[in-house]
């Protein structure tokens, strides 16, 4: 594995520095814990996988303590039966920050692991001296053309501890093997909120710590000024860095098994000029040199919404035509806080033909519209909480949408066509 430290003892405090260090997050979480549940201590938290920009043969970390915990480490190997080999684990260490944002003082650690060998299970673990997370699995990607699936989660935004948390409880006991989980954006409801990332993470637990996930920004993840994206973000993330300049970590994309997934950042199409211009050639790009067969766009603000005093005509106009240009196959979406899937009949055809690209905006939060106008939807909820699952074989993407409850709502099979548009063929 490049870039990897064999097994070292330097990082261990002295037993009096962290005896001093767990006192004063004692403290800190005494002080707190009113305002706070979710304080940062000396044991590692928030601990969230990211998508890389090859999954095949790299990992990459983020995780959280209190601040006088000023370096951490990642340990890595094998998957083994053995716990008597974790003393051969691999060692890095991490990139730590210093972080402060109102009243919260803490520490982000992140560390990106090369190297790695593809289809290969591994565990891991993160800390420092006598604060260590447990071990947890993960699997690297495969190669093109090998099964994958994700998991893909609209709006969560509210009732992030209460109601959420079984959604994407339900959608891991389902797809425990997923490949990724894509967040559509409107991941919290206050961008800046330490409470409400905080809930996040107590909502998806270990699976955010063994499921790489691709988070791409909403509305609701920027400062009501409109320009900053939360102070959070580059934090708790360690996204791919390939995204058009002063864009990154919003804007990026992945290739995995055979499928390019494209995080668009829509709020800052919508509100600049000059960000719209550098992601609509950035897109074009990713488009037109795309290697993989397959290709998936997630982003918030949705293409076609539920009413029109919602429509986003600027993501569109601007993005539709590419995505007709170069046969995109699935736009994954959130913001109207209700279900839709639809796919578009092609201008100006002789026949009904429809373009191959299928359209979908969910919500796996609390928040809910009610009201739908629009003809381009075949199948809509509402007061619906879901979830999907998505599962590419070969030449077919078999698509489920689950309830809150469990309950199969949606589903089709969007099957790829030699020199002709894609074919979708309804399975409920």
């Amino acid at each position: 594995m490049t870039g990897m430290n064999n097994r070292k003892e330097k990082g261990y405090r002295c037993a009096g520095f962290v005896s001093l260090c767990v006192v004063f997050c004692m403290a800190v979480q005494a002080q707190t814990s009113t305002v706070n549940p979710f304080p940062p201590a000396p044991n590692p938290d928030r601990i969230v996988l990211n998508v890389t920009r090859d999954p095949s043969t790299s990992i990459a970390v983020n995780w959280r303590t209190c601040d006088t915990v000023r370096e951490g480490f990642l340990e890595i190997m094998p998957v083994t039966a053995d716990p008597r080999a974790v003393d051969k684990a691999l060692r890095k260490q991490a990139k730590s920050e210093a972080f402060q944002f109102e009243d919260i003082a803490a520490n982000y650690h992140s560390v990106t692991v090369s190297g790695l060998i593809p289809k290969t299970l591994y565990m891991y673990r993160v800390g420092q001296g006598a604060h260590w997370s447990e071990w947890f699995h993960t699997k690297t990607a495969g190669k093109s053309g090998d099964k994958l699936s994700f998991i893909y989660l609209g709006d969560v935004q509210s009732g992030i501890k209460t109601l959420w948390p079984r959604v994407i409880r339900d959608a891991y006991t389902k797809m425990p093997d997923a490949n990724l989980i894509l967040y559509a954006g409107d991941i919290v409801n206050r961008g800046n909120s330490d409470l409400e990332w905080g809930e996040l993470f107590y909502g998806g637990s270990f699976i955010h710590s063994m499921i790489p996930g691709m988070h791409s920004p909403g509305n609701h993840e920027y400062a009501r000024t409109g320009d900053t994206l939360s102070a959070f973000w580059r934090p708790q993330f360690s996204l791919p860095e390939n995204g058009p300049e002063g864009l990154k970590e919003s804007c990026y994309y992945a290739d995995v098994q055979g499928m390019r997934f494209i995080s668009i950042n829509s709020y800052r199409v919508e509100e600049s000029d000059e960000d719209l211009q550098k992601q609509k050639v950035w897109v074009d790009s990713l488009l037109r040199n795309n290697p993989n067969q397959w290709t998936t766009i997630l982003f918030h603000h949705p293409f076609y919404s539920i009413r029109p005093t919602r429509d986003n005509i600027r993501m569109r106009n601007t993005f539709k035509p590419l995505f007709d240009k170069y046969k995109v196959d699935i736009v994954l979406q959130g913001h109207d806080h209700a279900y839709a899937r639809g796919m578009q009949k092609i201008p100006g055809a002789t026949k009904d033909e429809k373009s191959g690209t299928v359209y979908i905006l969910s919500v796996s939060g609390s928040k809910m519209s009610s009201k739908f106008e629009g003809g381009w939807m075949d199948v809509s909820a509402t007061y619906t909480q879901l979830y999907q699952l998505v599962t590419v074989e070969g030449n077919t993407l078999h698509y489920k949408a689950y309830t809150a409850a469990g309950e199969l709502y949606d589903a089709f099979d969007l099957v790829k066509q030699k020199g002709k548009n894609n074919r979708l063929v309804e399975k409920k």
